[in-house]
């Protein structure tokens, strides 16, 4: 009977353990799986290199020491400093004289930059100096893939941004006042998606012209409607909950209550579509650079390494190997992170 005593008073003193929440029940759920981490990782890597390209991959000097002074020509190729003259004075200055003079110049780790020509060094295999070789007009091939990752990257984010926002916007207002207005969304968005979307931008593209820019608006505006299925199922679902229902006995505007209530609440699935959205985005991109449709030169892409490779890959693997490679881990990294996170949100799929 004491024993039976102690245990109860022993549960009674015992502190009560927090509760973790939502987010990070999924990011512990997430970072269980090795292959998760690993994409994340890989993500993370690549979005790196091209937010700091410039300083990794550049002809002009990190610094240069000389005469007592201190110089950083890198900072006029770095946006937004590229239109500023910070220093007049080494415009025209030799910077291999400079050295062999006695100054202090230190380069980047990829001492080219992604569109130097030189007519020596065409179609070099990998070395000491071009550690992924040179193509056929002498360019780095490591210089122009660190600059092709910012293509790449950057209509994947903002083509998925943008279809990201129309179709929560038509989501949102189809599921929560349903009715007519939700069979007429709905409607459009089964003839959206009947459209081919790929020939969609291919005949988009060839009446305004290709462009980067032109190429992510193009996206954002097709490839909205798995968002906007999503959103609505969860608006649909949420709309009728306790807490939507106390919010409107409370006289909230119903803006506040799409957006402050309830889009939190549906956001989950979203983020996992998103993901893969990217990852599809940041193909489509390739192919139309492979097909001449996309990034014009000489502007670096992935896509346009390969499809200038085609010419030479009898004699010049690399310009193959590594562009593809760089496509293929991006997007293999990408479809993992948006596994792990449909397994971590959907209770079902937890382990």
């Amino acid at each position: 009977m004491a024993l039976i005593l102690e245990n109860h008073q022993a549960k009674k003193l015992k502190p009560p353990q927090e509760k973790s929440s939502y987010w990070a029940i999924v990011r512990r759920q997430f970072s269980r799986s090795w292959l998760n981490r690993i994409g994340l990782i890989i993500i993370l890597a690549m979005g790196f290199v091209a937010l700091v390209a410039p300083l990794l991959a550049n002809s002009q000097p990190l610094y240069v020491r000389y005469e007592g002074k201190v110089y950083f020509p890198i900072l006029q190729k770095i946006w937004p400093l590229t239109h500023l003259n910070l220093y007049p004075e080494i415009r025209e200055w030799n910077f291999d004289k400079l050295e062999k003079k006695g100054a202090d110049v230190r380069y980047t780790l990829v001492p080219y930059s992604p569109n130097d020509y030189d007519l020596e060094s065409i179609l070099l295999p990998p070395d000491e100096y071009h550690l992924l070789g040179t193509d056929e007009q002498g360019r780095d091939v490591l210089s122009r893939m660190i600059y092709g990752s910012r293509i790449s990257l950057s209509v994947g984010f903002v083509a998925v941004g943008i279809y990201t926002l129309i179709g929560i916007i038509i989501g949102a207002l189809a599921g929560f006042f349903g009715g007519r207005l939700d069979m007429l969304l709905s409607r459009l968005i089964e003839v959206v998606i009947c459209f081919p979307t790929f020939f969609l931008i291919l005949t988009i593209l060839a009446i305004f012209g290709p462009s980067i820019y032109n190429i992510m608006i193009i996206i954002g505006l097709t490839g909205w409607t798995g968002i906007a299925r999503l959103s609505r199922g969860e608006f649909l679902k949420l709309r009728d909950q306790d807490f939507v229902t106390a919010c409107r006995s409370q006289g909230m505007k119903t803006r506040r209550i799409i957006f402050r209530h309830i889009l939190p609440n549906a956001l989950a699935p979203v983020l996992v579509s998103a993901t893969f959205g990217i990852a599809a985005a940041i193909l489509v991109e390739s192919s139309l650079s492979f097909l001449g449709f996309g990034v014009q030169p000489p502007t670096p892409s992935w896509g346009d390494l390969l499809s200038q490779s085609r010419a030479f890959m009898d004699i010049a693997w690399w310009l193959t190997i590594f562009p593809g490679a760089a496509i293929f881990l991006t997007i293999t990294s990408f479809n993992l992170v948006g596994e792990g996170l449909r397994d971590a949100i959907d209770p079902k799929l937890r382990r």
